[in-house]
């Protein structure tokens, strides 16, 4: 299918209008966090991983795949991102992938990086929601983009598509996004310290005829 860009969902959206939240869900989503942690000088969120599902935290598998070690790959079906590693394991996170009608497959390759990036909404999403910034200053707290961002390209060219953190990590696990792929921000710091520029990236509609034998969780070992 052709690359065009789409457009980046601004996680934190529904939490600018803080007045017109009910207690209850502000509570709720409250929930998913634990204090704060510093990275790079920048004070941010810890998410709550006792309020997440084990399935969703970042491990280690049984991964057999004839890809380079090294290479990302998407199960956007599953909601799993795999880093390949030697002796048939990998690394394997939980992720959000795009909603009906923003799913995206095919291969890409890590062209760049940033570190507390600043977020700029396309000028499509200005158009559809006004509302919204010239653009979000890295580390702010209502920045989407989170703690990382990976820049997916395809010939060089920018796809539009990112690896990135998230406001939200309850829709880890979820079809949530414009296509991009969301992560914890825990989990986005740690792809981006193993992801070096030029990293092969392959997204998957699914690997269902390969989650018996090849990636089949096999005494599972969290990473730290």
């Amino acid at each position: 299918m052709p690359w065009t860009r789409r457009n980046i969902v601004l996680g934190g959206l529904a939490l600018l209008g803080a007045g017109a939240i009910r207690k209850p869900a502000f509570a709720a989503a409250s929930s998913y966090f634990d204090g704060t942690a510093v990275d790079n000088g920048v004070t941010f969120r810890r998410t709550n991983f006792a309020k997440i599902d084990r399935k969703w935290h970042r491990q280690v598998v049984k991964y057999f795949s004839s890809e380079p070690i090294g290479t990302v790959v998407v199960d956007t079906r599953h909601h799993f991102l795999y880093v390949i590693m030697e002796n048939k394991t990998a690394i394997r996170y939980g992720v959000g992938v795009g909603r009906e009608g923003f799913k995206w497959f095919g291969r890409a390759t890590i062209d760049a990086k940033s570190l507390w990036p600043r977020w700029t909404p396309p000028p499509e999403m200005r158009k559809r929601h006004p509302e919204l910034p010239e653009f979000v200053a890295g580390g702010s707290p209502k920045n989407p983009l989170g703690p990382r961002a990976m820049y997916l390209h395809r010939d060089a060219v920018d796809t539009g598509y990112r690896f990135h953190g998230t406001l939200e990590p309850w829709s880890i696990g979820k079809d949530a996004s414009s296509g991009c792929i969301r992560m914890f921000n825990e989990d986005a710091i740690d792809l981006y310290q193993r992801c070096p520029i030029g990293t092969a990236v392959q997204v998957l509609p699914h690997i269902a005829d390969q989650a018996e034998s090849a990636t089949q969780v096999s005494q599972t070992t969290p990473v730290e």
